[in-house]
């Protein structure tokens, strides 16, 4: 079992390029195909269009679009040349408020995307939309990597879990890694009271996923600091792993943009790549 099929999209900066790479390197190991989109965006919302731009205007923008998308093409093909994997890529243009349906589209039929940071000082205003895009229009597992360069991630996975959907679409979605994992641990944090038959919280996936032949462990954490997420990679670095496996957007985007939550406290913050599905 293995990602054959890959997704990224290559925005041209140099945050982005370890997601690149790793791309490239998961790629070569698996024998699989990857898939660059390179994305030129008309920034200007639609609305603004309908307050008396004209259409010379809109033309320009969209065009201005375009020459970045063949810009970007052009960068991420001088890369991919000197490579000796399957790849294609592709030069797409989109107005910012078509994101979801271009990156949604593509991504449906990949096994996996793999994305930089979406959020922090250096990352593209685009980066949330075009993740988001890909787990809720594309129905895709993302792979979130550090802006700085990391070795391939698998080696040691942390799994959080809280017996969410999310997280079980995760868990399978990751199912690759974790079977080859030279370790896996099942991280509870703050588990509330169960009854007799779920008194080990933990137990019935730990099950399932030695059948797949993971060696795991479970580790029950008490909720020290507010954030979960704190507690989840204060955990991981105890547990020196390299993969943080886990579930997205328990709670709304809108509330997660407002009020904050486990998913944007992780993406804001990633020091290791984060495998994350809904």
């Amino acid at each position: 079992m293995a990602y054959k099929s890959i997704l990224t999209i290559w925005d041209g900066r140099p945050e982005s390029r370890p997601a690149l790479d790793l791309a490239m390197d998961m790629v070569k190991t698996a024998d699989g195909h990857l898939n660059v989109m390179c994305l030129g965006i008309d920034r200007v919302q639609p609305g603004l269009y309908y307050a008396g731009a004209t259409p010379a205007i809109m033309s320009e923008n969209i065009e201005t679009a375009r020459d970045e998308a063949r810009d970007l093409e052009a960068s991420a093909k001088h890369i991919l040349d000197g490579s000796d994997i399957n790849w294609s890529c592709q030069a797409m243009v989109a107005q910012i408020s078509g994101i979801s349906h271009i990156v949604g589209q593509a991504a449906r039929f990949n096994d996996l995307v793999i994305l930089p940071q979406p959020y922090g000082n250096e990352s593209s205003e685009e980066a949330a939309a075009v993740l988001e895009a890909a787990m809720f229009e594309g129905h895709a597992p993302v792979l979130v990597c550090p802006i700085k360069a990391h070795d391939a991630p698998g080696r040691k996975v942390v799994i959080a879990w809280n017996e969410s959907s999310e997280a079980m679409a995760a868990i399978k979605a990751a199912l690759p890694y974790i079977s080859a994992a030279e370790s896996v641990d099942i991280a509870v944090i703050d588990p509330g009271r169960h009854d007799e038959t779920q008194a080990d919280p933990g137990a019935e996936l730990s099950k399932m996923l030695s059948r797949h032949g993971a060696n795991v462990t479970v580790s029950v954490l008490a909720r020290t600091v507010p954030r979960v997420a704190e507690v989840l990679q204060r955990h991981a670095s105890d547990f020196d792993a390299d993969m943080i496996v886990m579930g997205a957007y328990g709670h709304s985007r809108f509330r997660e943009s407002i009020l904050g939550g486990a998913t944007r406290d992780m993406l804001e913050d990633v020091t290791i790549p984060v495998l994350m599905a809904h």
